[in-house]
């Protein structure tokens, strides 16, 4: 099989078989003062051979040199071939050994290092690579690897193959892919790439009063900013010399030189011009049926040293140093350095990621105070006392909690969980539910300053309507069967025709799918309920006689409650993650189905229907606990029951401390839960599954370990990586919004996990991942949205919390309102809480066996207590609800209310002080779009005199032209 493997200029592409490929002649070597693999020496310098390697090297190195320079055929094709032939077949140390002797005998002939980022010549850069493992049963393979590399040489890219025996595996080829000056103007036209055309003029802002403060705090200024600020305008090629070009070898950074390579693969066909199939096109159908088995950019060196490579960067060493390091974890991130060397969408995300977590150090820091103020009042707490005390609380008969298992119990055995209650169950709680309201819109409107700056800085101001109609997917563009005229450019462009039904069918099916697994989530909900139900008896059972004060520190502290709550928060937990790995499938390949028109509508669509699910998996047993628990009990005599009084599940009790505590274990659980699992995935596994490709970096030298080897051997980031990480990110932000009124140390341990996640992303990106496709964003996306959702809701999540979960609101009730001393105290609200039952009034059903009384129970007990507001027996309307509670009920409403209007009040009145874009960012924008049109003009008006000039000396009988004529390329994209 003939290979492309070279161009150079205006040369026509040689074609070559892979044995041919040690030919040094034929392969390119004597043309050029540089090589494909580089000297020992060169590569010695770098990293030494491995002990293995040199013990057996050295002995028969003199022998070994002495029969290749005695052979006289020893540059010839034959002899080259019969070495490939040998090579191929070795393996382990041998291999390693001829690999050697064969670099080690081009020493006098080669200089480059295959630790480079070139091509063999040394001159054209590597824009991406493509590799493949050469099946011999895979005729159809090579049949589409041939045309589809004749097509991207069509279009104008530059191809050079590394065959297979040069590979450390001896098994891959690998297609180096370069785009020259023609083609990367061409797509930067198409694309509407915005470059420089004039250094920023406006003065910088001066520093601010205190500034030295945040010197520790801040990286060095070259990282901090890479290039230097000018004003850009979307590039023009007929207009070429209106820009800012001093070398057009490095004009285009290589992130967008890979953006637009990648533009390229994905649209290019690799069916032949005779056949019609519109399907057969684009990398990624290519990679899906393994005809290559990788395709990515290389990054621009080792991660852990610079590149001694004067004409390549050393971008990745520097994030690696200043950006990845846990270290430096209290400085701020090389944004800009971030975006220049992975694009504007992962640097977005990293924009937002930093900004988020510097906002929860405020957050972080309030919740802090209120939680040691609930610490430091922790003896003040007089309901609390009444419960603990001998003379109230031990004196007070609960009744059951359970049916037949269950028997009575004094108050004073919940102490420990009230005293648990009240750290978070206080005023506190209510001051920082009101301060999380606020928060969160500063966080939203200080945030869109932000993003408002950065699409600024990063030229994407109007990069919206860019990307609707240029980031077309190719799945759409494959599809398109029909062409119809844009009513706004007044052109004619395919479009997928779909009828009525065929759209609504897969409407149906799509939402119909979300549906049944957002109904399977709340199904397994159901069950872990039933689990709480059913497993409380058991638990009151077993520890009726306190067998856990055995347990030295935690034995105290363990109730029938607190060990239901635990287990099942657990088991929930362990469903969550189950379900969230199978979901995530079904979404992908349902959002496919709908085959969206672009890149931006793709994301849309999936975040939504991920996010709904994830909504209902994660928050839903929070939900249950914070507003379910405890509402529907009945009271002695008339219970409710989860399925009817056949299931004998009665309904949950909360515990007379609250539900409060019960809900912050379960937020506790599996938001911390979620937050080690995540981490684990992220830094643990990706650096097991990458030892052995990192080891063999390290261990072998630069001539026989190449650049693209080395990347090929790392994982690929995904297109859908970040969505993942924003996914993560936005449903922790829920947890510290939606129930933090429950725990107020929330935002603390989501900021400790963040500090964290931004280092073992950036570690992970830099070290683990092969470099990502450019891409561009000019915001966060429909994730944006989605927290304007979350933060409207957390405002009546929480006011709901404060009133119905907490027992803030009958407390203040009971103390302006029931306290019979008239006193502004809490004396007597414990027992004014409770209400009485008549033990005689029990059903069989519901009372407990004989052999589960306690010792203590005697027959001169009558009554025992319940929670709730009911006149007790012998009262004309005994067993109904008191007078209280219809109080109690009203002041909770108007509480809700109140604390609405008031929080929803303030969020208005700041989102309408705070401007979304800075008036300095907006003079930028429209000094820039002023200078445009002025240097436009004036270019326009010298280019005419030019003309006029000429015209008029008659120095030319041709039509004026200024620029040189250049070769046309196919540009692929029929929908442009």
């Amino acid at each position: 099989m003939h290979r492309i493997t070279g161009k150079t200029g205006g040369e026509n592409l040689i074609e070559m078989s892979p044995a041919e490929s040690f030919n040094d002649d034929l392969n390119g070597y004597s043309q050029h003062a540089s090589s494909s693999t580089g000297s020992f020496q060169h590569g010695q310098s770098g990293s030494p051979l491995t002990p293995d390697v040199c013990l057996e090297t050295c002995e028969s190195l003199n022998t070994s040199l002495a029969s290749l320079a005695s052979s006289d055929h020893s540059d010839s094709p034959h002899f080259e071939a019969q070495t490939s032939e040998q090579i191929s077949s070795l393996t382990g140390l041998s291999r390693k050994r001829a690999l050697f002797l064969k670099f080690r005998s081009r020493i006098d002939r080669q200089q480059h290092s295959k630790d480079s980022v070139f091509f063999r010549d040394g001159v054209r850069r590597i824009d991406f690579v493509l590799s493949y493992v050469d099946d011999k049963a895979g005729e159809r393979k090579q049949e589409r690897r041939k045309v589809y590399e004749a097509n991207l040489a069509k279009v104008g890219l530059e191809l050079e193959t590394e065959d297979k025996s040069e590979s450390e595996d001896g098994k891959t080829y690998f297609v180096k892919i370069h785009a020259p000056w023609e083609v990367l103007a061409t797509y930067a036209d198409v694309l509407k790439i915005k470059v420089p055309f004039k250094v920023n003029d406006i003065p910088e802002k001066s520093e601010m009063p205190m500034n030295w403060l945040s010197t520790p705090f801040r990286l060095p200024e070259h990282i901090m900013q890479p290039e230097p600020d000018y004003f850009t305008a979307p590039f023009n090629k007929s207009k070429s010399d209106f820009f800012l070009i001093d070398n057009k070898e490095t004009f285009f950074p290589p992130s967008t030189r890979n953006r637009i390579v990648y533009y390229i693969l994905s649209r290019c066909s690799y069916y032949r011009d005779e056949c019609d199939d519109k399907d057969k096109k684009g990398i990624k159908r290519l990679l899906n049926n393994g005809t290559y088995t990788a395709a990515f950019p290389l990054h621009d060196c080792r991660y852990w040293i610079r590149s001694r490579d004067l004409n390549c960067e050393s971008e990745r060493n520097n994030l690696y140093k200043h950006w990845a390091g846990f270290w430096y974890f209290f400085k701020e991130q090389p944004l800009n350095l971030i975006r220049k060397y992975y694009g504007e969408k992962i640097g977005i995300y990293f924009a937002w990621l930093g900004f988020y977590t510097e906002m929860l150090l405020f957050a972080a820091v309030v919740g802090t105070i209120c939680f040691l103020y609930g610490f430091l009042t922790y003896d003040d707490s007089q309901w609390t006392k009444e419960i603990c005390s001998e003379e109230i609380g031990g004196n007070i008969i609960m009744c059951p909690l359970c049916d037949k298992k269950c028997s009575y119990w004094k108050l004073n055995t919940t102490c420990n969980s009230s005293w648990q209650s009240n750290l978070f169950d206080n005023v506190g709680t209510l001051f920082f539910a009101i301060f999380m309201g606020i928060w969160v819109t500063l966080f939203l409107e200080f945030w869109k300053r932000r993003e408002a700056r950065l699409e600024y800085d990063w030229d994407l101001v109007d990069f919206e309507e860019e990307q609707q109609q240029l980031q077309l997917r190719p799945e759409y563009e494959t599809k398109c069967t029909k062409r119809k005229l844009n009513r706004i450019t007044q052109e004619t462009e395919w479009v997928l025709e779909r009828t009525s039904t065929d759209l609504m069918g897969k409407l149906v099916l799509c939402w119909a799918t979300v549906i049944l697994w957002i109904s399977l989530i709340i199904a397994c909900i159901i069950g872990v309920i039933a689990y709480r139900l059913a497993v409380y008896a058991a638990f009151a059972s077993i520890m009726k006689d306190s067998p856990t004060n055995n347990l030295q520190v935690v034995g105290p502290f363990i109730t029938p409650q607190l060990a239901t709550s635990v287990t099942a928060s657990c088991i929930n937990f362990v469903i969550i993650m189950i379900l969230n790995l199978m979901y995530e499938r079904v979404a992908i390949w349902i959002t496919d189905m709908e085959i969206p028109k672009t890149h931006l509508e793709y994301e849309n669509k999936l975040t939504v229907k991920m996010f709904l699910f994830q909504f209902v998996n994660y928050y839903s047993s929070c939900f249950y606990v914070a507003f379910f628990k405890g509402k529907f009990v009945g009271y002695p005599g008339n219970y409710g029951y989860m399925f009817g009084k056949w299931s004998k599940l009665r309904n949950e009790e909360c515990d007379p401390g609250g539900c409060l505590i019960e809900l912050t274990t379960q937020l506790v659980i599996v938001m911390t839960g979620k937050q080690v699992w995540g981490n684990i995935q992220e830094a643990l596994v990706p650096w097991l599954m990458n030892w052995w490709g990192s080891r063999k970096a390290r261990n072998h030298p630069e001539s026989l370990y190449s650049r693209w080897e080395q990347d090929h051997d790392l994982q690929s980031f995904g297109q859908l990586g970040l969505f993942y990480e924003y996914l993560e990110m936005v449903i922790q932000f829920g947890f510290i919004t939606l129930f933090v009124a429950s725990f107020p140390l929330a935002p603390l341990l989501a900021l400790i996990n963040n500090i964290i996640e931004i280092r073992v992303d950036a570690w992970k990106l830099t070290t683990q991942f092969r470099r990502p496709v450019a891409a561009k964003a000019h915001s966060i996306g429909a994730w944006e949205e989605i927290l304007s959702g979350v933060a409207v809701l957390s405002v009546v999540t929480n006011a709901f919390i404060v009133a119905f979960t907490s027992d803030m609101i009958p407390r203040l009730v009971y103390m302006y309102v029931y306290n019979p001393t008239g006193k502004m105290d809490m004396k007597g609200y414990i027992n004014n809480s409770l209400s009485v039952f008549n033990i005689s009034a029990f059903e069989e059903e519901n009372k407990p066996e004989s052999d589960e009384y306690p010792s203590w129970f005697n027959s001169s007990i009558t009554t025992c207590r319940y929670r709730d507001y009911r006149y007790p027996p012998g009262h004309l309307k005994q067993y109904s609800h008191s007078l209280q509670f219809w109080h109690i009920l009203a002041a909770k409403l108007a509480f809700i209310i109140i604390m609405e209007h008031v929080v929803f009040s303030v969020k208005f009145f700041v989102a309408w002080m705070i401007p979304d874009v800075p008036s300095d960012v907006r003079a930028r924008v429209k000094r820039e779009r002023y200078l445009v049109q002025e240097y436009l003009h004036n270019y326009e008006v010298e280019k005419l005199k030019v003309q006029l000039s000429q015209n008029s000396n008659n120095e030319c009988t041709c039509n004026p032209m200024i620029y040189p004529s250049l070769d046309k390329h196919e540009v692929l994209s029929e929908c442009l």
